[in-house]
């Protein structure tokens, strides 16, 4: 066994735990990731906001996951992708099927960051017929931003978590028409940013108190009903609301992925799936550590890599018999959720979400003199950073993002400016694709390259 690491997992928590056990002095570490290449969900992701605290800008997810990923690169860190581990057993035996067959290593330490999964149709028990149509926001979010698969025309979305409402926005951007987001609750689940620039800004409803109790359709889906709440969650009697559309998106939570620790041994919170570890991230079998969504589901990608950072220090530690390094900070995310205050913003230039008001000609409410200047500009001529993806002439979809907010108000046109853009070949990361955008003042930038398919959802 000696100081060998495996870290399960591709995803921001496992590169950040393989980085930190190397800058620790572990040279023997193994990734294994299932997928075709590191990033996890953060390729899928080509919104920004990422990146605030772990690089002090706000990048896309694609972004996020390359700058690990070239650190990886400039490490010994062996990387196994398109690696799919199958069992992990109670002494630390990993065994695992890939290019090279079936494997078994048996390190002296693990770190699980396999991450989480979404809630789907049958863990809501949603009655009504089993049509086409019916998708995860995640899914969605990887059929249209990874695959450029259009996945409906008339869409409705269950549940106001963040990617609920980003994929609201993404999915207009896109053409769809979004007719409701529809809430249990009674205010949404995500971010008043969110709420604010992914609703708001797009005139789409949202309907809190309010949940789905059908799904119509034969083949694919016609409509869905509509049905108010009490203070229990149950629907009331004669409020149903048929609505008629061919997309269901189901954004209704995430559960840690753990069938691998269950395996193992490892004991989890029955509540939420979630790997119980102590204040060093370590689980009752001694050696094997656990970071990021594996433990509970967090809002920023940044808290992920923190942990992470973590969990591969102490592993470095444990695999040299030294006193481990406590875990000292809660990664709640201060950022204000819910319904927007009226007359209130959201500042996105930091974690810290300040809500600024205008008050006697000027901004208050902000902890800094950009978070002043950043809410005059959102009153008097808000601005939006747009994020996108092309279709290149040599097959590939690039995502795209302005490097400046453009006008709230040329939004869809710089959209659709860039959607009959091609370019001859898939740019490296962050060359310059289209300069000077309409004339707003802002650079359309390649994030990362990600492979196409070509079909679509054509009703």
């Amino acid at each position: 066994m000696g100081q060998q690491l495996v870290v399960v997992g591709g995803g921001p928590g496992s590169m950040a735990a393989a980085l930190s056990a190397y800058e620790n002095g572990i040279r023997d570490i193994t990734i294994l990731e299932r997928e075709h290449r590191l990033g996890g969900i953060l390729n899928q992701c080509i919104h920004d906001g990422f990146g605030l605290i772990q690089f002090g800008s706000m990048i896309s997810g694609p972004e996020y996951a390359a700058r690990y990923a070239r650190m990886l690169a400039e490490t010994s860190v062996n990387v196994e992708t398109d690696t799919m581990v199958t069992d992990i057993a109670p002494d630390r035996t990993v065994t695992a099927s890939g290019r090279r067959g079936i494997r078994q290593y048996r390190p002296g330490a693990i770190v699980l960051a396999t991450g989480c999964r979404e809630r789907t149709r049958g863990a809501i028990a949603i009655p009504g017929t089993r049509p086409a149509g019916v998708f995860t926001a995640g899914v969605v979010q990887n059929l249209v931003n990874c695959r450029n698969i259009r996945v409906g025309n008339r869409v409705v979305i269950l549940g106001s978590g963040d990617i609920g409402l980003i994929m609201a926005r993404r999915l207009t951007y896109e053409g769809a028409k979004v007719l409701a987001v529809i809430e249990l609750q009674a205010e949404p689940g995500g971010l008043q940013r969110n709420v604010s620039q992914c609703l708001y800004d797009l005139g789409i409803p949202l309907y809190t108190r309010h949940t789905v109790t059908e799904i119509r359709g034969k083949e694919r889906v016609e409509s869905v009903v509509m049905s108010a709440v009490d203070d229990s969650g149950k629907p009331i009697a004669g409020t149903e609301r048929e609505i008629a559309c061919d997309t269901l998106v189901l954004s209704v939570g995430l559960i840690p992925e753990n069938d691998l620790a269950q395996k193992a041994g490892v004991r989890l919170d029955q509540r939420t799936n979630g790997v119980l570890a102590d204040e060093y991230l370590q689980t009752n079998i001694a050696g094997v550590f656990a970071c990021g969504n594996a433990k509970a589901v967090m809002d920023l990608v940044d808290y992920v890599s923190q942990e992470g950072m973590l969990a591969g220090k102490n592993a470095a530690r444990f695999l040299r018999g030294e006193p481990m390094e406590k875990r000292a900070r809660s990664y709640a995310n201060p950022m204000a959720k819910g319904l927007p205050k009226e007359g209130s913003t959201t500042c996105i230039l930091c974690p810290n979400g300040c809500q600024l008001e205008w008050k006697d000609g000027g901004i208050a409410g902000n902890r800094c003199p950009r978070g002043a200047e950043f809410g005059r500009q959102e009153r008097e001529a808000p601005g939006r950073s747009v994020t996108t993806v092309v279709l290149t002439e040599d097959g590939t979809l690039l995502p795209v993002r302005t490097d400046k907010p453009v006008p709230k108000d040329m939004v869809f046109e710089v959209i659709d400016f860039c959607r009959r853009q091609a370019v001859a070949v898939a740019h490296p990361l962050n060359s310059i694709v289209f300069e000077n955008v309409l004339d707003t003042g802002a650079n359309v930038i390649a994030c990362a390259d990600l492979i196409v398919c070509r079909d679509n959802y054509d009703g």
